[in-house]
């Protein structure tokens, strides 16, 4: 399927990007735009910022009643490592696709059933989708699990909370002696005693 092309160019950071779905034609539109790095709102503790502008593509068209969003991120960002928390930068490549649904009304129903082919599908209320909002979640995503700074980073120690990435701390070699070396003291004085 071929898209129309439609640009969109963002320059002030939280632009709301919102797409009335009633508009988009039957063999779909493309949204090619660029997030600049203030875009970012620091709203949260992993995703620091962008360090390079951030390119987006979103194809959104029609399937029956539903639309399919087909899309590409790709940029850089800063992000918090979650054993140090120190920043440091990820590339980022993503695909997506989602499919979304207008939620079916029943209006004297506030709960029902969702069948197996459902749980694939998005549920929307409105026939607008805010862009913004489909790039924030495809950001976190397309985020690792665990968000390591290096694959062998030595993070925090648990008592000083220095980074032990950069320095050493007395903690651990102070903690080396175990309870058992203590009592090991102990018995060794008492044999002195006697």
């Amino acid at each position: 399927m071929r898209c129309q092309n439609v640009k969109l160019f963002l320059r002030e950071p939280l632009v709301l990007m919102m797409i009335n779905l009633e508009t988009i034609p039957k063999d779909g539109n493309n949204f090619d735009f660029t997030l600049e790095p203030d875009w970012w709102q620091n709203d949260d503790s992993q995703i620091l910022g962008f360090d390079s502008p951030v390119n987006v593509h979103i194809c959104i068209s029609r399937a029956g009643n539903n639309y399919v969003l087909d899309g590409r991120i790709a940029g850089r960002l800063k992000i918090r490592c979650d054993r140090c928390l120190g920043p440091y930068f990820h590339d980022l490549e993503s695909e997506f696709k989602q499919l979304l649904s207008l939620r079916p009304l029943h209006s004297d129903q506030t709960e029902f059933e969702l069948l197996e082919e459902d749980l694939s599908v998005d549920f929307i209320t409105e026939n607008e989708i805010d862009l913004d909002d489909v790039v924030r979640s495809q950001l976190y995503l397309s985020l690792p699990i665990q968000l390591l700074c290096k694959e062998d980073c030595s993070g925090l120690c648990p008592d000083c909370g220095v980074d032990l990435n950069r320095e050493r701390c007395n903690c651990r070699e102070e903690k080396k002696d175990s309870p058992f070396m203590k009592l090991k003291k102990m018995m060794d004085s008492q044999r002195a005693v006697l």
